[in-house]
């Protein structure tokens, strides 16, 4: 098979689309699906140039999503079977035609929904629900602010806040975007230009009560200073590539909650929340409630350009390779 190989950590130019030894069932729990798309996140990006916190050893294929078709299945797979449209989790592995998955990691996919829909929704839309639902615990009538709204983490967490009944204010750095999340459903759409003084405005001087941060850097404390009492500024990640230095005693005084959103940490040592999100996200898919938004694909061979135009943060929308 062909597949994307890091052989070192280095720029993405490194990456190389060559032969690879194709994966095969050495666990009676694993599945191997043929793989028709990947999904393209920011830290895939971080992973293969050795910037993120995980660091596996070298060589190997990185992609953490892939949607495809089982072509073979070990002895304990008895929910799937040979031929079944599935969207998966690999951690690693998944920029390749044919890659292994843990069939505890796996979801049918219902007819309604695209391969290239089913990478778009699994990581994204499973970080900003988990953030939304189990982390910030957000409620009906709460004002949601998204940072960094036009990228696929943002798009998910307007969509699924507007589920739980928020009132959203998309937050993005060009009036193109900020014109397309308001396409999106977002009640109010805004720059960043005097951000914490536009939020305090819209809110009546009250402040808002979540913020979803995948951004960092400098935005980070400039919207926490629009935190009402008791509000939360969610962490998602750091697209600016710039880690906030964070004032704690701003925390103190204006009483507000700093909350970790580690998804991957939640998928492994929560797996019945995990699935039972995961259900959730397909049911609204099907009623429509959620649209994955895809912005541009990619053959499976160009995934360096994939990444480069994620981590420039270029995006609206998901960017899938298709092998």
């Amino acid at each position: 098979m062909k597949a994307i190989i890091c052989d070192d950590y280095g720029p993405l130019e490194n990456l190389i689309y060559k032969e690879s030894e194709t994966p095969k069932i050495n666990d009676p729990d694993d599945v191997i699906i043929k793989v028709e798309s990947c999904g393209v996140n920011f830290p895939d990006g971080l992973l293969v140039q050795g910037k993120y916190q995980h660091k596996p050893e070298t060589p190997f294929i990185p992609g953490m999503e892939v949607s495809g078709e089982i072509c073979s299945i070990g002895l304990n797979v008895k929910e799937f079977d040979i031929g079944d449209r599935v969207a998966g989790l690999t951690q690693l592995g998944g920029y390749a035609e044919i890659t292994k998955v843990n069939k505890q990691s796996i979801y049918k996919l219902p007819d309604s929904m695209s391969h290239d829909e089913a990478c778009a929704l699994l990581c994204a839309y499973g970080t900003s629900h988990y953030a939304l639902k189990q982390r910030a615990k957000i409620k009906n009538g709460e004002t949601l602010v998204v940072l960094g709204a036009s990228g696929s983490t943002g798009i998910a967490a307007i969509q699924i806040g507007k589920i739980y009944g928020a009132k959203v204010i998309a937050a993005s750095s060009s009036k193109e975007k900020q014109d397309f999340t308001e396409k999106l459903g977002a009640d109010i759409s805004i720059g960043y230009e005097n951000l914490k003084d536009n939020l305090k405005k819209i809110t009546n001087g009250k402040g808002v009560d979540i913020i979803f941060d995948p951004v960092g850097g400098s935005l980070f404390e400039t919207s926490s200073r629009a935190l009402a009492r008791y509000g939360r500024i969610l962490v998602i990640g750091f697209a600016s590539g710039e880690i906030p230095k964070f004032p704690v005693n701003l925390a103190l005084v204006k009483e507000f909650n700093v909350i970790g959103v580690f998804w991957g940490a939640f998928t492994r040592n929560n797996k019945k929340d995990f699935q039972e999100n995961m259900k959730e996200l397909f049911q609204w898919h099907e009623k429509g409630l959620i649209i994955p938004k895809i912005e541009e694909k990619f053959a499976l061979q160009n995934a360096a350009t994939a990444l480069t135009k994620i981590l420039n943060r270029g995006t609206k929308g998901k960017v899938i390779l298709n092998p």
